[in-house]
């Protein structure tokens, strides 16, 4: 006969047996729907129970970097390495991107080189290791040196190649791109050209360039293509990513009916809204009426939290026929199935 796994106690508060792995399942179930707050409040009681579980300290990288707090998601995932927590090299790769969005270039030199020191690269990732450390050498030489404007003119025509085609880690395209935020991207144009316009470049990707180029106030006609739609457009000139005013129309149609019913859920859809208009930007795709689209937020945040809705009725909420609202949700679920690389 089995025996009854007795109930924990700490603090003089009692937790019933199995109460770790409730937790876990409903955190990394958040986390899989992109309810990333939610899933830091459960992954982080659950690791009170069981801190070394690497199911639960790896949700938790990954919702802490979901939802913008990178340093946190760095502290975990160095401490997991430190540990020996989780597989090696996945946690460094992690580690990794973690650091690219942080722009820490010298930890990453660091890392890297340690790995070839230790001489225990698998000889597959050895490419992958080795174009993320000669990026990551370039970047931290550069930082905080300042150059008079012959110099930065010298180096322009040294510069090297991206070669973003030619990477096919989605991971390497990435740290590429983001490490031209620290230079001109000008003596790049022609490759950045070409990737705008290729059928391989991630979409994702593509929106990282164009709101560098209209960072840098590029003023010229470039082709864009997405989705199988091309597009020609003057960065300078294209709205800011976070103030798209389609998206800002169906914003406001959502915090009308939810924000003071139900605060959390209109987050969540703001959140999902966000995601899609950064993915998509800077084309309109259709249906052009806001509210199809606003239908199509709610019913599938109200799909990924289990809640079982009719389309119909959603629709007449928002006064709008549910053929509409059908097209707009076909498009969207198309829309998150790659609305982040994975990298």
């Amino acid at each position: 006969m089995k025996k009854r796994e007795r109930a924990k106690r700490k603090d003089n508060l009692i937790f019933l047996p199995g109460l770790e792995k409730r937790l876990t399942d409903r955190g990394l179930e958040s986390l899989q729907n992109k309810r990333y707050q939610e899933a830091i409040t459960l992954l982080e009681e659950a690791r009170e129970h069981d801190p070394e579980n690497s199911d639960i300290l790896i949700g938790l990288v990954l919702a802490y970097f979901e939802s913008g707090a990178y340093h946190k998601a760095k502290n975990r995932a160095n401490d997991m390495l430190l540990k020996g927590i989780g597989d090696y090299f996945h946690m460094v790769d992690l580690y990794l991107t973690i650091l690219i969005q942080l722009h820490e270039y010298h930890e990453i030199v660091t890392t890297i080189e340690a790995l070839f020191d230790e001489k225990e690269i698998p000889p597959d990732r050895h490419d992958h290791f080795l174009t993320i450390l000669q990026f990551s050498r370039r970047m931290a030489d550069h930082d905080g040196q300042q150059q008079d404007p012959s110099e930065q003119s010298q180096e322009n025509r040294k510069i090297e190649d991206l070669n973003l085609l030619s990477l096919s880690n989605l991971n390497e395209q990435m740290f590429v791109i983001s490490s031209l935020a620290e230079k001109n991207i000008r003596p790049h144009m022609d490759e950045i050209k070409e990737f705008l316009q290729a059928e391989s470049g991630h979409p994702f990707l593509k929106t990282m360039l164009l709101s560098l180029l209209k960072e840098q106030e590029y003023d010229k006609e470039i082709i864009l293509e997405k989705f199988d739609m091309k597009l020609t457009v003057i960065p300078t000139e294209l709205p800011d990513i976070q103030s798209q005013p389609k998206m800002k129309q169906i914003e406001n149609l959502l915090e009308k009916r939810l924000e003071s019913s139900d605060p959390v859920l209109f987050e969540n859809m703001k959140g999902m809204l966000e995601r899609i208009f950064y993915i998509s930007y800077p084309f309109e795709l259709d249906p052009q009426d806001v509210s199809a689209w606003a239908g199509a937020f709610h019913f599938l945040v109200l799909e990924y939290l289990g809640v079982d809705s009719d389309i119909s009725d959603i629709s007449d909420e928002y006064e709008i026929s549910p053929k509409k609202t059908e097209q707009a949700l076909a498009t969207l679920r198309e829309l998150e199935e790659i609305s982040y690389p994975n990298v």
